[in-house]
């Protein structure tokens, strides 16, 4: 299996990878910088969106890109066009926002976390197209990868600090039924950030576990994917016929000569197939 390495440490904190045809290709973030990266034929564009944090990035139904910030929703309305904050949805200092996606019906799923990780501070909130906010989940910790599958019947999620990765059942466009789709040992990591493939196979990146494991729809483990660092972020199906994993890396936390290519962009061809990614409809 040849994992290439396709940027070197040009971040901190990459996150939130995203590929998306309508903006030419992948994005990801910068999180910590809080600037957004394009990946171009001549090199990575990088826009500053949020002074705090980013935390993930997708495009709109409309043209252009939703971005969540540390606390706030900024919209833009062309692919590489300049952003405005349209919603503040945390007043705590201690909490930033840290993952999301949008669901078949074009809302947006938006999970939180504290600074310090303090158990139960966080949650999962839904968006609507008309900006208007709802509680889907509380007492998070620290709310990860949330993906849903090619039909849309079923969705799955990590709050990290539980070392589970469950899955829901959508019941008119609601999450139901959570239960846990699979255990992860903590000495092989910690679930971050995740992508579910068109066959049903689900990806995860490994924080502290220097790998993406892949599972099939029954919880079994099928693939092991060995990254030369020890933070694994998330990671997302792009590229021709969607059949490339791009996985971003992380330096966060590392001592300042870990000697790594942590912060790097990743990619590897598992002969996989991904989905579309599901568009912002506001």
């Amino acid at each position: 299996m040849n994992v290439e390495n396709l940027t070197g440490p040009i971040a901190h904190h990459a996150e939130g990878p995203v590929w998306a045809a309508a903006w030419g290709g992948l994005r990801w973030l910068d999180a910590a910088a809080g600037d957004l990266l394009t990946l171009r034929d001549d090199g990575v564009r990088r826009q500053h969106v949020d002074d705090e944090y980013l935390a993930f990035v997708r495009p709109r139904r409309t043209g252009g890109f939703a971005a969540m910030g540390a606390r706030t929703l900024h919209l833009a309305d062309e692919p590489d066009g300049e952003t405005r904050a349209v919603a503040h949805l945390i007043d705590d200092p201690a909490v930033r926002m840290n993952e999301g996606c949008c669901d078949p019906s074009g809302r947006m799923l938006a999970g939180s976390m504290a600074y310090d990780s303090a158990p139960g501070a966080a949650s999962l909130q839904l968006i609507d197209t008309e900006l208007h906010t709802s509680t889907v989940l509380d007492a998070v910790t620290i709310s990860n990868g949330i993906a849903f599958t090619s039909s849309g019947q079923q969705a799955y999620y990590a709050d990290t600090a539980t070392g589970r990765v469950d899955v829901f059942d959508v019941s008119d466009g609601e999450l139901v039924d959570r239960r846990p789709f699979v255990e992860i040992p903590s000495d092989t990591g910690a679930p971050d950030g995740l992508s579910v493939a068109a066959d049903g196979s689900v990806w995860v990146a490994l924080w502290g576990g220097s790998a993406v494991h892949g599972y099939d729809s029954s919880g079994s483990l099928i693939e092991s994917i060995p990254l030369p660092v020890p933070q694994v972020s998330a990671c997302t199906f792009g590229g021709e016929g969607l059949r490339t994993l791009f996985i971003t890396t992380s330096a966060q936390g590392l001592d300042p000569d870990h000697g790594t290519a942590a912060g790097s962009l990743f990619a590897v061809d598992l002969g996989v197939r991904g989905q579309p990614t599901l568009p912002f409809g506001g």
